[in-house]
């Protein structure tokens, strides 16, 4: 056996990495990403509170935001537990099953977060240009239905790209970029062939997030077409209105997870700090600012909320 066949083998541990070249400040560094989770934990968690509480929320659009928020939180407490300790006690060891089930759950939440938004934007589809079927259409029980089929879809894809990164040999440095475990960051470590593993990533990429971008923006295109044809200037304002804390949503996900798949395709040269700050507003930047937005844009969320801290708000 060559002395390079004998450096492959199946690593048990990988690194992660925090600030790159601000090790000494990791303690001041967490105050902010700490803020940052307490944000988006509290605000996510009382954002599903009031919708499972209040009953004049117990509509489809309501719905599909508990979703997203669950999505969210999801999402926070996949990468709570390894950034945090990182910045407090230079936890960068990180067992190669443990990496394997925090990425499960990281693109398992992912996925569903495209998805949800997928049935937010048909949610808004149906209220603006089919309004009178819109309670025939979006029943309990088919909101039901689409909440399964969404958790199903983000996760039985997982099972075999994972499966296929397990067979992998690693032989080169097991630092990865980020604070948590992505998959391409992983693929690369590798010195096996990758083409299968890169091939059935991307393929999943496109079939979950990138289909769903295309359905998003094509079902915007049939609204802004229906609202174009209303007559009145003030119900024109009316309709866009309830879209945008939706845009705005669609916004801040898909900017940030287009940003890092572009950074790991083709910043190989990028600085290591490039890739860490990228993939954390990747994961960060829409659980924080979801219950930011929603609060302040809906009327009925944001009266929701009020009456947690002011009960005699109505």
């Amino acid at each position: 056996m060559s002395p390079f066949n004998q450096s492959i083998f199946h690593p048990a541990v990988f690194f992660l990495t925090g600030i790159p070249g601000l090790e000494a400040s990791h303690i001041w560094i967490s105050i902010p990403f700490c803020c940052l989770y307490a944000i988006a934990i509290s605000g996510n968690g009382m954002i599903l509170f009031v919708i499972i509480t209040e009953s004049s929320l117990h509509e489809p659009m309501y719905y599909f935001l508990s979703m997203l928020s669950f999505t969210d939180l999801g999402l926070c407490l996949s990468t709570l537990v390894t950034m945090l300790g990182i910045f407090w006690f230079n936890a960068r060891e990180i067992s190669f099953d443990t990496c394997i089930s925090q990425m499960f759950f990281i693109h398992g939440f992912t996925f569903m977060e495209s998805s949800v938004l997928l049935a937010m934007a048909f949610d808004r589809f149906i209220a603006i240009c089919n309004p009178l079927r819109y309670s025939m259409i979006l029943t309990n029980s088919r909101i039901i239905k689409v909440g399964f089929a969404i958790i199903i879809r983000g996760t039985t894809a997982l099972v075999p790209l994972l499966l296929l990164l397990k067979r992998l040999s690693f032989c080169h440095s097991h630092v990865l970029h980020h604070s948590y475990c992505f998959h391409p960051d992983v693929m690369k470590l590798s010195c096996t062939d990758t083409k299968i593993n890169s091939a059935f990533g991307l393929a999943i990429v496109i079939s979950t997030a990138g289909l769903d971008s295309v359905l998003i923006l094509l079902s915007y295109v049939l609204i802004i077409r229906s609202v174009l044809s209303i007559a009145s200037v003030e119900e024109r304002k009316k309709a866009f209105g309830t879209c945008i804390s939706h845009i705005s949503a669609v916004a801040i996900f898909y900017i940030p997870m287009i940003s890092l798949s572009l950074v790991h395709r083709f910043g190989k040269n990028a600085p290591p700090i490039v890739h860490t700050l990228i993939a954390n507003v990747y994961l960060l930047i829409p659980p924080v600012m979801n219950p930011i937005i929603y609060s302040v844009k809906t009327k009925q969320i944001r009266k929701a909320v009020l009456k947690l801290f002011i009960p005699k708000v109505v």
